[in-house]
């Protein structure tokens, strides 16, 4: 077992090492574990990042994070952690047979996107070459004038369809499984938008030369770039295990310090409510790491 660390950081995304890099800095003993599905890691390039004038890879970035993070001795172990309890004034958390023990736990587990009907091997593909897209703040600027179309229905896919459009004239929102599933006032905003609505099933999508091809029973559509509205599903399950609260579609619910309602538990980034972005899961990152900090010296003092 790996015993008494003072806090225990999962997930190495651009929340979790911003947490360790505090963290370790503040000399606390820590242990960072990653069961390696960072969504950063699938962006090809990031141009909104600020600080990198070009732009750079999601992969690149985590890997500088980590050099940084492990310059204080901050270094990542892969795994991945299945189970969190609570033994006395300890978290226990336990990754195959191995066990951790800890004062606190840093939860830095994001979202998975829900994909769209692609092969796998295709979608990293298209991914890479930007035909697919997921997140329209991120990269929006990147389809201006260009021909896109969105998977989705409902309030999420209606949202983003008319957030897209201030970026192109040319968007359309295509219903995942069967017809659209909007409402009259939905429906009236887009149309007044120009977007243009089309029932799906549109399955499986595909590669057509430098365009991603949709295929919808009006016949299939070459587009520049495709964005699924599909929602995600949010890595929170180890929280719940220990009956922190959360949000009904699964977010953490956490105060402005990024403390869950479970005390010595804390989440930052994607698993926890707010904007999904890079920027704002390195701020709570480091807001998360220093209430973690102060908690501690309220527990004993923390003297070099």
């Amino acid at each position: 077992m790996t015993e008494n660390m003072d806090c225990l950081i999962i997930g190495a995304g651009p929340g979790g090492l911003t947490a360790a890099i505090y963290l370790a800095r503040f000399h606390l003993r820590i242990g960072i574990i990653d069961a390696g599905h960072s969504r950063a890691a699938m962006i090809p390039h990031i141009r909104n990042h600020a600080g990198y004038p070009g732009g750079i890879s999601g992969k690149e970035l985590l890997a500088r994070m980590r050099e940084q993070a492990a310059d204080f001795g901050g270094h990542v172990s892969n795994g991945l952690v299945e189970k969190l309890a609570q033994e006395s004034d300890m978290f226990i958390a336990s990754v195959g047979q191995e066990h951790w023990s800890t004062r606190t736990i840093l939860l830095a587990t994001g979202v998975v996107n829900n994909r769209p009907p692609i092969a796998p091997e295709i979608h990293d593909v298209a991914l890479e070459r930007g035909m697919l897209r997921y997140c329209p703040i991120c990269d929006g600027y990147e389809i201006t004038d260009r021909k896109v179309a969105v998977i989705g229905t409902t309030g999420h896919g209606a949202e983003e369809a008319l957030f897209l459009r201030m970026y192109s004239a040319d968007v359309t929102l295509i219903a995942p499984d069967g017809e659209h599933d909007l409402t009259a006032e939905q429906h009236g905003r887009l149309e007044e938008a120009g977007v243009k609505m089309c029932d799906g099933p549109c399955n499986p999508l595909c590669i057509d030369g430098d365009r991603i091809l949709v295929p919808t029973p009006q016949g299939s559509v070459a587009y520049d770039s495709v964005y699924p509205a599909l929602g995600s599903v949010i890595r929170s399950e180890l929280a719940m295990m220990l009956g922190a609260e959360g949000t009904d579609d699964g977010c953490l619910i956490v105060d402005e310090h990024q403390r869950t309602s479970v005390p010595g538990l804390y989440a930052a980034g994607d698993v926890a409510k707010g904007l999904d972005q890079i920027s704002h899961a390195m701020g709570e990152g480091g807001v998360a790491a220093t209430t973690i900090r102060n908690d501690l010296a309220n527990t004993r003092a923390l003297l070099r």
